[in-house]
């Protein structure tokens, strides 16, 4: 790789894999709109011990999709408030790694594994959104 190619590459740049980690923390739904310190100290932790993007990416999707399939009986959890919230699943994923080709349908998805979580959370953020949306006060039996 060029070195202006390893400018432009995450897994190489600390800026890009750090501001890469955080944007994709804040685009979850139930997190703050805004890092803290520690979270973007946590995240360039993370590029230091050479955590790989996607590990990070799918431990956040997955965390989100815990959160989002819980029972509707239970209570609703607090809202994120850390990226350490997420350490405990990227650790859980580190130490059992998801197998390439993980579950043959999903070589039909886009990027695999990371392209179904992905599609997974959108479609449960989408369904509660509508679900969240005020029916019309007026009558359709006039």
């Amino acid at each position: 790789m060029t070195p202006l190619a390893n400018l432009l590459n995450p897994e190489s740049n600390s800026a890009l894999y750090t501001t890469t980690v955080l944007n994709l923390y804040v685009d979850l739904p139930d997190t703050p709109l805004r890092t803290s310190v520690q979270d973007q100290q946590l995240a360039q932790r993370w590029f230091v011990t050479g955590v790989p993007l996607s590990v990070v990416e799918a431990a956040l999707l997955l965390a989100s999709l815990r959160r989002l399939c819980r029972p509707a009986d239970v209570p609703p959890l607090p809202r994120v408030r850390s990226l350490a919230y997420f350490q405990p699943v990227i650790e859980e994923l580190q130490a059992n790694p998801i197998p390439e080709g993980y579950l043959g349908y999903l070589r039909l998805i886009p990027e695999g594994y990371l392209g179904y979580l992905r599609l997974k959370v959108r479609n449960l953020v989408d369904n509660a959104d509508s679900a969240n949306v005020q029916k019309s006060t007026f009558s359709d039996d006039r």
